[in-house]
C-alpha cells in the first residue's frame, strides 16, 4: 500500500461464509442464517427450519387450499420451490382442526417449510378478524408451522398519520406480548415493522423490534404502495426499516412478488417475498414478465421460452377452458418468477447485480425513479458492500453515480489519502481507454515530458491524478485498485456525469495543498467543466492555474508547451 494513504485501524473484511446466529437465552429463542454471497444489500443465505433449509432470496408462493391451481407438491418437484406460505386465519375459519390433526405439512401435502400469515391482511381488508393473537399463536404453534408471524395491524396506504401512530403502537405491544405466549422454541416467529409511507414511523417500529429477539422481520403494508406504483416510496420504506433493524436477521417484503421489482427489492437488503399475484394474475388473463404484464388478449407471441410457453401461442391458449388457462398462465408466472430470482442470485455471486438492476429498472419510468432515490441512501449501501467483487463494473451514466464503489473511492479519497510528500505541481490528465491510464500510449509520451522538466529523476516534484468518470480523481499510484482499472464507462458521457467529475476535481484542489495546478483539458470529452471547476477551485486557493485545452493530447505541440510549463511552475 502506497506510504502516502493514511493508516486506520479496520477491521477484516470477510469475504468467505458469515455464519450468524442469534439467541435469545430467557425464552431460548434460536435460528441460524448463514450467509454465502453478498452484492450491494443483497445476500445469497442460508436459512434454516425445523423442517428444511432453504436458500435466500426467496419466493414463497402463496397457497390457498380452496382455490389451488397448482398442486403444492407440483411446485416443489417441478418448478423447485423450497418453501411455500398459507394463511392460518383462513385455515382456522374453514378447516378448523384438520390442518392439526394431520400437521400441516400433510395437509398442503408439501414436504418443504411451509410459513403462515395471521390474518393481518385480512385486516387490512375487511377491518378486523374474528381471532385474537393468542389465539392465532396457539394455532400456528398447533399446526407445526416452521415460520409464523403474530397478528400485526398493517397500516395501509391511505391512510393519516394517526391512524398510522395507532397500527404502529398496536403491532409494538402485540410484539412484547408474545413472547409470553408462545411455548414452542422450534419455530421461527416474524417480527412486522409497521408505518406505511410515514418513514418516521416506520423508523419507531424498527427500532423496537430490533430489541425483540424475533429471528426474522417483515416490512409490512408494500402492496398498496407497488399497486400505486410508488417504487420511490417503497425503496424509502425498505431503506428506513434496514437502517434501524439488524443486519443479520433476514428481510421479508410482504406481498411483493412480482419479478419486475425482485431485483430492486434483493438489491436494497430484502432476502424472503410472497407471491399469491401469480395465481390472481392468471385468473384475470395476465401474463407476466420480468418487465411487466400483459393481458393475454395483448400477445400474439409469448416472449418466453418456458416450459409451457415454448409449446404454445397466445391464440392457442386464448381458446382453452377457463380452467386450464388458468393453470397455464399460473404455471407461466411462476416460471418467470423462478427465472428471475435464479438471475439475481446470478448477478449476487458475479458482483453485477447493480447492472441488473439497472436493466430492470429502464422497463418501466417508476422504477427507474426508484433506482435515481438509492442516491439518499448511498453511504449505507457502501457499508454494507463488497470492497472487491469477481469482475470489473460497468458505468452507464448518472444513475450509477451512487454506487458503493464510486461512493467508495469518493469516501477513501477524501477521508485516507495524502498526496506524496514534497510534490509542488499537481497535473490533471484526462482518462484513456487503455487501463491502468498510466500504461496507455499518451501517458507514455507525458511521462517522457514530466521526467525531462523534473531534470533530477529522484526528485519526483510533479504529481500526477487522473480525471475519470465516473470515480472523479485518481493518483496515479492508485490507479490499479480495483476497481479504478476494472470499469468500462459509456461515451459520450452525459452532463451530470461531468458536474460530478467536475465537483471531485474541485474539491480535491481544495484538500490539498499543491503550489501549483496544471491541467490538460479534454474538451472532446468534458468540454470546459472540468476547466472551470480547476480554476475556480485555484483560485479559491490562492495558486496558479494553467490549462492546456485539446483534442488529441499527445501533439507534438502540446507535448511542448506541457514541458515549458511545467518547467516554468517547478523553477518558481
Amino acid at each position: 500500500m502506497n506510504s502516502n494513504i493514511k493508516q486506520t485501524t479496520k477491521s477484516k473484511l470477510k469475504t468467505d461464509t458469515v455464519f450468524y446466529q442469534h439467541a435469545n437465552t430467557i425464552n431460548r429463542f434460536a435460528m441460524s442464517f448463514e450467509v454465502k454471497e453478498k452484492d450491494l444489500l443483497a445476500r445469497i443465505g442460508k436459512l434454516k427450519t425445523k423442517t428444511a433449509t432453504i436458500e435466500t432470496p426467496l419466493l414463497f408462493p402463496v397457497i390457498n387450499p380452496s382455490i389451488q391451481p397448482i398442486p403444492t407438491r407440483r411446485l416443489k418437484e417441478h418448478f423447485g420451490f423450497e418453501a411455500i406460505i398459507t394463511n392460518a386465519y383462513i385455515l382456522y375459519k374453514r378447516y378448523k382442526n384438520q390442518p392439526i390433526d394431520q400437521t400441516l405439512h400433510k395437509f398442503l401435502d408439501f414436504n418443504g417449510a411451509i410459513m403462515t400469515d395471521s390474518g393481518a391482511y385480512q385486516i387490512l381488508v375487511y377491518g378486523n378478524v374474528a381471532i385474537n393473537q393468542a389465539q392465532i399463536v396457539n394455532y400456528q404453534e398447533q399446526i407445526s408451522s416452521d415460520i409464523a408471524t403474530i397478528l400485526d395491524i398493517p397500516t395501509g396506504w391511505h391512510v393519516k398519520k394517526e391512524r398510522a401512530k395507532q397500527t404502529v403502537a398496536e403491532t409494538i405491544k402485540r410484539a412484547k406480548v408474545f413472547f409470553k405466549q408462545k411455548t414452542r422454541n422450534d419455530i421461527l416467529w416474524v417480527g412486522p415493522v409497521q408505518g406505511g409511507k410515514y418513514l418516521d414511523l416506520v423508523a419507531k417500529s424498527a427500532q423496537a423490534m430490533r430489541k425483540l429477539p424475533f429471528p426474522i422481520h417483515a416490512l409490512g403494508s408494500p402492496t398498496e404502495v407497488m399497486e400505486s406504483y410508488r417504487y420511490d416510496v417503497l425503496v424509502d420504506m425498505i431503506m428506513t426499516a434496514k437502517m434501524n433493524l439488524p443486519p443479520d436477521r433476514p428481510l421479508h417484503l410482504f406481498g411483493a412478488g412480482h419479478p419486475h421489482m425482485m431485483a430492486l427489492a434483493t438489491a436494497l437488503g430484502c432476502d424472503l417475498f410472497d407471491s399469491a399475484a401469480y395465481a390472481l394474475y392468471a385468473r384475470e388473463n395476465r401474463y407476466m414478465t420480468e418487465n411487466g404484464t400483459w393481458r393475454l388478449e395483448e400477445l400474439s407471441y409469448f416472449p418466453c421460452q418456458c416450459p409451457k410457453c415454448a409449446s404454445s401461442n397466445p391464440k392457442a391458449v386464448l381458446e382453452l377452458p377457463k380452467k386450464e388457462k388458468e393453470i397455464f398462465l399460473a404455471e407461466h408466472n411462476l416460471h418467470v418468477c423462478v427465472a428471475e430470482l435464479k438471475r439475481i442470485k446470478q448477478s449476487i455471486r458475479d458482483g453485477r447485480l447493480w447492472e441488473h438492476v439497472e436493466m430492470r429498472a429502464h422497463a418501466h419510468p417508476t422504477l427507474l425513479s426508484a433506482l435515481k432515490r438509492v442516491k439518499d441512501y448511498r453511504d449505507f449501501v457502501e457499508k454494507y458492500s463488497p470492497a472487491t467483487k469477481p469482475s470489473g463494473l460497468f458505468f452507464f451514466g448518472a444513475v450509477d453515480l451512487p454506487r458503493p464503489e464510486v461512493v467508495r473511492h469518493e469516501k477513501r479519497l477524501r477521508e485516507n489519502y495524502l498526496p506524496p510528500e514534497n510534490v509542488k505541481v499537481l497535473l490533471l490528465t484526462p482518462q484513456t481507454r487503455t487501463k491502468p491510464f498510466q500504461k496507455s500510449v499518451e501517458f507514455k509520451k507525458i511521462r517522457q515530458v514530466i521526467a525531462r522538466a523534473e531534470q533530477n529523476p529522484s526528485a519526483k516534484k510533479v504529481h500526477v491524478c487522473f480525471y475519470v468518470a465516473p470515480f472523479g480523481v485518481v493518483p496515479i499510484e492508485l490507479t490499479e485498485v480495483y476497481p479504478l482499472s476494472q470499469h468500462e464507462a459509456v461515451t459520450p458521457l452525459d452532463q451530470e456525469t461531468i458536474l460530478h467529475v467536475a465537483r471531485q476535481v474541485g474539491d480535491y484542489i481544495k484538500r490539498a495543498n499543491y503550489q501549483s495546478v496544471v491541467l490538460i483539458n479534454d474538451s472532446e470529452n468534458w468540454n470546459s467543466t472540468i476547466q472551470k471547476a480547476c480554476k475556480a477551485a485555484c483560485k479559491n486557493k490562492n495558486v496558479p492555474f494553467v490549462s492546456l485545452t485539446t483534442k488529441v493530447f499527445d501533439r507534438k505541440d502540446i507535448l511542448t508547451s506541457l514541458e515549458n510549463i511545467l518547467k516554468n511552475n517547478l523553477s518558481e
